[in-house]
């Protein structure tokens, strides 16, 4: 058993589904340099502009859910451990769960589109569908949602009142999703650029589901700490003076202590929100190369803190992590890196998710 006065859990077993595969596959995959982003029809058959997407498959809303059997197939490489139960308790974390069967039943009337389309709705079927157990709550939180999940899960296991967390994620993009996102003019015909030194910004959105096991026994990978901060500012916009990418750059220097860390940033491809994450990095930890893999996978929304978290973990056990993908020299910052990482020289990594709201959220893993 974990001694939590060390304070970190274990993570004992996580991965992942993107546009690219499993976590393994997408790991080999960003580090030869795919870019798995498309120019897609933003509304899916109803057409409309042209924009990047990395989908599994094609956008629009079916029934069943397009996506049911790549939960499937994630939900059948998680542990089996009597999840559910009272010292096994699972967190279900989106940002968007079905809402776009919701759009597609205004659209067209179907009553089946409204099984799933809700929060309440989708935890209830997948407990059914899995055999879950009560002991599950659903949570939404914009882009930081899975990253509260892990939060909470790490809080559970550090009471004493669980024994291992499954943190369980998924975000598909959906032509209300999209349309969501290219109103508000960054999604566009252009592909993201992490951290690059360009006129104009945008982002690419990707479809994306993950699990996190987290456990009170001792882990070759362990979760140290995490980190969770809101601006307050604006609904949509930063601070401008980056109050919580300064705030996250203050903790990981603080939890790091001294050891060399890599860091993979939130790095939407947006310019504003990129300027101010690459130059709070600079300032705390200019030595610690920073990262963005949204320039391949695109915005996982709520379900990129544990998307990214599983990739990051196959990095570290393949010995090598992507840098960032989509982007070219000039960057913002000399902290950005543009070419893979050794993992093996380093001794942690510090994650960074942020969203709308100002919500920033973080967490620190280390490993030997």
């Amino acid at each position: 058993m974990i001694d939590f006065k060390n304070g970190y859990v274990g993570i004992e077993s996580s991965d992942c589904v993107t546009a690219l595969g499993d976590a393994r596959e997408t790991c080999q995959a960003l580090v030869g340099g795919t870019i798995a982003l498309k120019a897609i029809p933003v509304l899916g058959e109803d057409g409309g502009d042209l924009v990047p997407l990395a989908v599994t498959s094609g956008p629009d809303e079916t029934v069943p859910p397009r996506w049911i059997g790549l939960l499937d197939s994630l939900k059948s490489k998680v542990p089996d451990y009597p999840w559910g139960t009272a010292k096994f308790p699972i967190f279900l974390t989106s940002s968007n769960y079905d809402v776009g069967s919701l759009y597609k039943y205004r659209k067209n009337g179907d009553t089946r589109y409204l099984e799933i389309g809700t929060p309440a709705n989708c935890l209830s079927y997948l407990k059914k569908r899995y055999g879950w157990g009560e002991n599950a709550i659903a949570l939404s939180h914009a882009c930081v949602t899975s990253n509260l999940g892990i939060e909470m899960a790490t809080r559970y296991l550090k009471a004493g009142v669980a024994e291992k967390a499954l943190v369980f994620s998924f975000d598909y993009v959906s032509p209300f999703v999209a349309g969501g996102f290219h109103a508000l003019k960054i999604l566009n015909e252009s592909f993201p650029a992490p951290y690059q030194d360009r006129e104009i910004g945008s982002i690419g959105l990707g479809d994306g589901s993950a699990f996190v096991v987290l456990s009170a026994t001792d882990c070759p990978v362990r979760l140290e700490s995490n980190f969770l901060f809101n601006e307050m500012y604006h609904f949509t916009a930063n601070d401008p003076e980056g109050s919580g990418f300064n705030a996250s750059a203050e903790w990981a220097q603080s939890v790091s202590k001294g050891r060399r860390v890599w860091i993979k940033g939130h790095g939407t491809g947006t310019l504003d929100s990129a300027r101010l994450e690459a130059q709070a990095f600079q300032r705390a930890l200019p030595e610690s190369p920073l990262v963005s893999w949204k320039g391949s996978l695109g915005h996982t929304l709520g379900s990129c803190g544990a998307v990214e978290l599983a990739i990051a973990i196959a990095s570290i056990e393949s010995g090598s992590a992507a840098g960032t993908l989509g982007s070219r020299c000039p960057t913002m910052e000399e902290n950005v890196a543009i070419d893979n990482i050794d993992t093996k020289e380093f001794e942690g990594v510090a994650l960074f998710s942020n969203a709308f709201g100002g919500a920033h959220a973080g967490c620190f893993v280390s490993y030997d």
